[in-house]
């Protein structure tokens, strides 16, 4: 199974938001991302889904900024 069909089923959650969100980003820009960003995606696809609530919904933000960087990406899709 490769990387990214590992992804696509990690990217499956408990919140149809948030599947959505993820699933639009990998869909749409992981294979074109650089290394660096893909790697910090593969971070935020193995986060709680409560914390990547409280990002997604804009109560709470990232420390760390390439996180932010990349969370950015994932809400700007349409």
């Amino acid at each position: 199974m490769s990387l990214k069909s590992k992804l696509y089923w990690r990217c499956r959650r408990g919140m149809k938001e948030l599947d959505i969100v993820m699933l639009r980003y990998l869909d749409h820009h992981y294979d074109s991302a650089t290394p660096q960003e893909q790697a910090v995606f593969e971070r935020i696809v193995e986060m709680q889904d409560p914390e990547l609530w409280l990002w997604v919904s804009g109560r709470e933000a990232p420390q760390d900024p390439q996180v932010s960087h990349v969370l950015a990406k994932m809400l700007a899709m349409p």
